[in-house]
């Protein structure tokens, strides 16, 4: 399938713009892990391959968030069944709620996902089962003077790639190849599965 340690990264890094720019993708909703050994489904929503950084969305009064400001170590899992590739990252998080990358992601989603952001934050307690949000925006899309409140607890999660862990599952024998930044550039090798 792959000859050559080049290969894989680039489709590595090809895979993951598709995971960002395609809700189709099955690696568009990877496992995200924090340093606090927590972990949880989330959505890609940029890949940057120059800087090999991702951008996901995030409420910044999360418990992740003050877990990675406390400790930025972070790791990612990818799967594509069809594929049988798995993609495991290592990295350094950060939580940006201000700023251009921010204002940037917040400007770029509807609506309907910002209302996502009205409630009263994640892990806050219930009486029964609950979305969270107000009873006001339960199935209903606000308009943008409702979304105001909404901004300051709009962040953005990004990770910047260390080390990349490239499985490939086949009945032939699974192939596994391992990639560290290194400067500008990359330390690369192929292991055993």
């Amino acid at each position: 399938m792959f000859d050559t340690l080049d290969e894989i990264r680039t489709d590595c890094a090809n895979r993951l713009i598709r995971a960002a720019r395609d809700r189709k993708s099955p690696m568009h909703t990877p496992v995200i892990v924090t340093a606090d050994v927590d972990a949880r489904v989330m959505v890609l929503r940029a890949f940057d391959p120059v800087h090999w950084t991702l951008r996901l969305h995030t409420d910044s009064r999360a418990p992740k968030a003050q877990a990675i400001a406390a400790d930025p170590r972070m790791a990612a899992v990818f799967y594509d069944k069809g594929a049988k590739i798995q993609i495991r990252v290592r990295g350094t998080g950060r939580i940006e709620a201000q700023g251009p990358v921010a204002d940037a992601a917040w400007a770029a989603s509807s609506n309907f996902a910002r209302r996502c952001y009205l409630g009263e934050g994640p892990g806050a307690g219930s009486d029964g089962p609950t979305s969270g949000l107000p009873p006001e925006f339960e199935g209903v899309e606000p308009d943008d003077a409702q979304l105001l409140p909404a901004r300051e607890n709009f962040a953005v999660l990004l990770i910047d790639i260390a080390e990349v862990d490239w499985l490939y599952l086949a009945h032939t024998g699974h192939v596994r190849a391992q990639f560290c930044r290194a400067g500008d550039g990359w330390q690369e090798r192929w292991v055993a599965p």
